[in-house]
């Protein structure tokens, strides 16, 4: 593992590099040159302001669309999901398709992040040489964070900060047979970053230093503050993307209309364009007035949830980062001009927001503390550095249970949290454990003829059908136990007279964590498999054995292959 730790680190880190010269690439070829987006679209035509986004839009949704689905947004999240359910399995694809729709996306000026794609590149490298070498689940899994871990440490020089990340947030696993090969990469991908792009922080800090003790409750309330912009933007995020998702328009053309909304806000405040590292360096700066930074908050919130929500492809932490620079810039000048001799300087307060809203935004304090001590490379730093943290992250957990990675998540009915029991169920369809052997009983059938059937099944409960098969009821035990033993009803009772009409049933594309959910809410001991087209159409029945003998299984044949 230590080798292949080595490998996956080289190529994260040649990922990273790779992926910011194709972005460099993109924008040249939109804005006429590579540098700081920011002064290219103040220096570019209003009309090609507008029509540059729309443009990628148009090149990012069908690329997604058609080939890649999962390419789709920040990337992240559909990491954690391979993790958790799949075993660390990612499509080798990937790797082209996200770095060409995330390189296009930034690059023409998409409110987005690179360092999600580079993530979710970097994983899905080290899941591609897991595959290829046939290795156990596990390890697979540690090699996605692997690549995970050389993705981040690659983009911010931080190869402490990108450990942490992957053991934090994407594996949710600090074993030591987790974190060696995880350091390793780390460290391999930031020599081969450095190589490249040089050993610099990616932000000059300004002069810091703690001029109070009565400074630290002010941190305090900037680690609230946070927290309110870090919730406002997740849930932001997910209400627009319901609201494209809503849209009656071709899925592939809406990235093209996000980025044409895109481009008109960026006529008034083209801060907001691309990953907004222009905008940062002039917070910490001190060269934007208090109200133009929150009116920034306010619109990078906005600009990123259309170009995710859309169907653009990049990350949210960048965009976490500006909203944090810009958040803790106007709380460092308000509180500066009224405690002038207590307080640091607003640059400050800018640094310790961004670090504030990125742990409420991933609900990981101790990565958001670490990439932020390694990106400034300032130590003075690092205590209201953890206190806003700390406190972003606990207030936004508070706000909202899920963080902006497990809400996607958690609105497809997947629970990382809910333990390794209840992914096992969710991975496994029931169209692999039912039986499609269904004993169905006529509607039509006598008493009589149903109690001669039944004694000679292994099932207490039966589907009742009409003459075209079709599903009309359930004829459960309990339906039936008093009139099966009554003779003078034998022959004047039908099954339809007995059965219960409101039938639980399950669609052959449920996984089996839901079959469960609904065949333990009554106690029943079957459930009838429908097509997903006709809940009519009986397909097969499912019972609790089935399922609690198909995780046995699966968990015994994970433990056998994990050795």
């Amino acid at each position: 593992m230590a080798v292949l730790a080595v490998f996956v680190g080289l190529a994260g880190g040649l990922g990273a590099v790779g992926f910011r010269y194709l972005i460099l690439l993109f924008q040249s070829i939109s804005y006429g040159a590579d540098g700081n987006l920011l002064d290219l679209a103040q220096a570019t035509p209003w009309y090609l302001r507008v029509w540059v986004p729309a443009a990628g839009g148009l090149v990012v949704g069908p690329l997604v669309y058609f080939f890649a689905r999962e390419a789709k947004g920040h990337g992240v999240p559909e990491v954690m999901e391979a993790v958790a359910l799949r075993s660390g399995i990612i499509r080798k694809r990937i790797v082209l398709i996200k770095s060409m729709a995330s390189a296009i996306c930034i690059g023409t000026g998409g409110s987005v992040g690179r360092e999600g794609p580079i993530v979710q590149i970097g994983s899905a490298i080290g899941s591609t040489i897991g595959q290829f070498l046939k290795v156990s689940g596990d390890r697979i899994r540690t090699l996605v964070g692997c690549g995970a871990a050389a993705g981040i440490a690659a983009t911010f020089n931080a190869p402490i900060a990108g450990s942490m990340f992957a053991l934090e947030v994407v594996l949710g696993d600090f074993g030591l047979a987790t974190f060696s090969p995880i350091v390793i990469s780390s460290v391999v991908a930031t020599a081969v970053s450095r190589h490249f792009l040089g050993d610099v922080p990616a932000f000059i800090v300004p002069p810091y230093e703690l001029v109070s003790a009565w400074e630290f409750p002010v941190y305090v309330i900037l680690g609230l503050f946070c927290a309110l912009v870090a919730v406002s933007f997740t849930t932001v995020l997910y209400r627009l993307e319901d609201f494209f998702d809503d849209i009656k328009f071709p899925e592939y053309l809406k990235a093209a209309l996000g980025g044409l909304i895109l481009g008109f806000m960026g006529l008034a405040f083209p801060h907001i364009l691309g990953v907004g590292y222009g905008g940062i360096d002039l917070s910490l700066a001190q060269e934007l007035s208090w109200w133009l930074m929150f009116v920034l908050v306010l619109c990078k919130i906005l600009a990123t949830s259309i170009t995710i929500g859309s169907g653009g492809s990049g990350g949210i932490f960048a965009p976490s980062l500006f909203m944090g620079a810009m958040a803790g810039g106007f709380f460092g000048m308000i509180v500066h001009k009224l405690f002038p001799a207590m307080t640091a300087s607003p640059g400050a307060y800018s640094i310790v927001g961004m670090g504030a809203v990125v742990s409420g935004t991933t609900h990981g304090p101790l990565s958001a503390i670490l990439i932020l001590f390694e990106m400034t490379g300032d130590y003075k730093i690092i205590l209201p550095l953890m206190i806003a943290c700390i406190v972003g992250s606990l207030a936004s957990g508070q706000l909202l249970e899920d963080s902006i990675y497990t809400l996607k998540l958690a609105r497809r009915g997947i629970n990382i949290r809910g333990g390794k029991e209840v992914n096992v169920l969710k991975a496994m369809p029931v169209k692999d454990v039912m039986n499609p052997e269904a004993e169905t009983i006529s509607e039509s059938i006598s008493l009589r003829e149903f109690s001669k059937k039944i004694s000679k099944s292994k099932y207490n409960s039966f589907p009742i059908v009409n003459k075209d098969g079709n599903l009309t009821g359930i004829l459960s035990f309990l339906d039936y136990r008093d009139a099966v033993f009554d003779e003078n009803l034998k022959d004047l009772i039908v099954a339809k007279d007995l059965a219960t009409p409101d039938v639980v049933t399950v669609s052959i594309d449920d996984n089996l964590y839901s079959a469960l959910e609904k065949i333990t809410l009554k106690d029943f001991s079957i459930l009838p498999v429908v097509s997903p087209d006709n809940p009519l159409e009986l397909l097969g029945v499912l019972t609790r054995r089935d399922i609690i003998g198909a995780y046995n299984k699966a968990v015994i044949k994970k433990s056998v292959l994990n050795e």
